[in-house]
């Protein structure tokens, strides 16, 4: 049995659709807490298979349905609710992505729900947080294959949070095609960087922070290699980016890669990733970054873990947002008990089953 006498699950799981890798975690609730007990990362490069009118490709397609439908293997016992899948960037482009998702959710057998840039970024910063002790301010960033999520908070308390359109996989698609990297390509895929981060620069300079921590694949091997290379003795520093910098240009292509700690893998996308966090360094005055091994999936975890001890961050938000405000409490009541009477009488025939969606209707209706 996964569930105990209070229909709560005791065993949670978190599914991650990057566009580079998909992700699994699966976890035990003990006390309150939750004990990881199984991980799955395969090499997908969903984003990869995007073209230019934005269409999966159906070789795309096919590496995702055949991972998903060795994860749904793993989470076939599982059941309803103690799984959360989630969609990001690859999937918020994609034209058809209904018609993916649909046959995505028959071979998981769970509901996979696309999430938008923001609610990503909420979900790295509170799968970062939990790894983290004291009460510093301190700026995420997690470099994905389509998108870069930064955000700044302190403890679990978010301030500021931005999700932009820059990843590995974009980013060596366009400034390093066949693998070529020159210094002229490294240049530009800074400077396009440098424009993205443009608009919040100085909002989030203003924000300060004490910490800087890096969760993601290309930032945990970007660690590794400059680490293992003796160009830093923690974390990531500016200095040993400018060094890897240059041993990519020496190299000359990713197929000529030798750099200790790489995987081959991630060779492809490598330039990209190094060319956004270089950008990120630069233009928010970095000198240091610490590596942390939570991301995403974590933070659904710890997200699933929060309903189900009702202790949802969102629901606090909301209740903050109506005092801040001053809302009429008494008719935003009236207005959620309508909404939650009609969701009822129409959810069977709208399908309208998956998780959380009577919760987000009723905080829309409490601050509409």
């Amino acid at each position: 049995m996964s569930r105990d006498d209070n229909n709560a699950p005791r065993t949670i799981a978190a599914v991650d659709l990057g566009s580079n890798s998909f992700h699994m975690i699966v976890a035990r609730v003990i006390d309150g807490d939750i004990q990881i007990i199984d991980r799955i990362r395969e090499m997908v490069r969903l984003g990869a298979g995007l073209n230019e009118n934005r269409e999966l490709s159906l070789e795309a397609r096919r590496r995702a349905l055949a991972c998903l439908g060795r994860f749904g293997q793993r989470l076939r016992t599982l059941p309803p609710g103690s799984v959360r899948a989630v969609g990001t960037n690859a999937l918020r482009q994609a034209k058809q992505a209904r018609d993916f998702i649909t046959q995505a959710e028959s071979t998981l057998g769970h509901p996979i729900e696309i999430i938008a840039g923001h609610e990503e970024a909420r979900l790295i910063y509170l799968g970062v947080a939990h790894s983290l002790a004291g009460d510093n301010q301190r700026l995420v960033v997690d470099i994905g294959g389509g998108s870069t999520e930064l955000i700044v908070g302190k403890r679990f308390d978010i301030k500021r949070r931005e999700s932009l359109y820059m990843g590995c996989v974009s980013m060596s698609r366009l400034y390093f095609p066949q693998g070529e990297i020159t210094a002229g390509a490294m240049q530009a895929a800074e400077l396009a960087a440098a424009l993205e981060l443009r608009p919040i620069r100085r909002a989030y300079r203003r924000l300060g922070w004490q910490t800087a921590i890096g969760s993601s694949g290309t930032i945990r091997s970007i660690g590794e290699v400059v680490q293992r290379a003796d160009w830093s003795s923690e974390g990531i520093t500016l200095e040993s980016l400018h060094r890897l910098r240059e041993a990519l240009i020496t190299a000359s292509n990713t197929d000529m890669l030798t750099l200790e700690g790489l995987s081959q893998e991630r060779q492809a996308v490598f330039p990209g990733g190094v060319a956004v966090l270089l950008a990120i360094f630069k233009t928010l005055h970095l000198e240091k970054m610490q590596v942390s091994d939570q991301a995403l999936r974590e933070g659904l975890l710890y997200d699933k873990l929060g309903r189900i001890q009702h202790e949802d961050v969102r629901e606090r938000t909301v209740h903050s947002l109506c005092m801040r405000y001053h809302l009429d409490l008494k008719h935003a009541k009236q207005v959620e008990t309508t909404a939650h009477k009609l969701f009822t009488q129409a959810s069977q025939a709208w399908e309208l089953t998956k998780d959380g969606q009577l919760e987000i209707l009723c905080w829309a209706a409490r601050i509409h």
